[in-house]
């Protein structure tokens, strides 16, 4: 039985397909919807950025309060985009039991939301919008397939290939 369902997004070009499909889910089991976006961690060079501008103390708070903020500021947008996204169908909004922005390596920040919310399906798309179109399952989806403990329902994102091709 599905009762909760996580719907991990990138929030790239096909979010909002992929949106439906959970939607969908959600809707058909009568189950809650969670959603979680995972945002990198900052690079090397970004960090050798900061720390050569700001002094430590700033750099300490910015990390701490800065990016809590940020997070903050990212889940209302994103909540706000999938308003905007339903457009008529709002009465789905209320599917939506919550929007987290985590920062972290995609794969584990999704995985511990799933531990987190005891969800009992996991839905995402099979690759993001920067993945090369000859790869069929993009670096985050493989290691969800791989490593997840509840079913994994895996949106195809084949619309850009021609008729012909498999």
């Amino acid at each position: 039985m599905i009762r909760s369902i996580l719907y991990a997004t990138d929030l790239g070009l096909y979010a909002p397909y992929v949106l439906q499909h959970a939607l969908a889910l959600t809707r058909a089991f009568n189950a809650e919807l969670y959603v979680v976006h995972a945002v990198e961690p900052m690079g090397l060079f970004a960090e050798s950025v900061l720390q050569t501008y700001l002094d430590e103390d700033l750099l300490k708070e910015m990390r701490s309060n800065g990016l809590s903020t940020v997070m903050a500021s990212i889940e209302q947008r994103v909540f706000e985009g999938f308003r905007d996204e339903l457009g008529e169908a709002q009465q789905d909004m209320a599917l939506i039991r919550a929007v987290r922005v985590v920062q972290g390596d995609p794969p584990l920040v999704i995985l511990d939301e799933v531990q987190r919310f005891s969800v009992d399906l996991l839905v995402v798309g099979s690759h993001s919008h920067g993945a090369a179109q000859d790869i069929p399952l993009g670096r985050t989806a493989a290691r969800l397939v791989q490593l997840s403990e509840v079913p994994v329902y895996l949106v195809p994102m084949l619309q850009h290939r021609g008729r012909g091709e498999l």
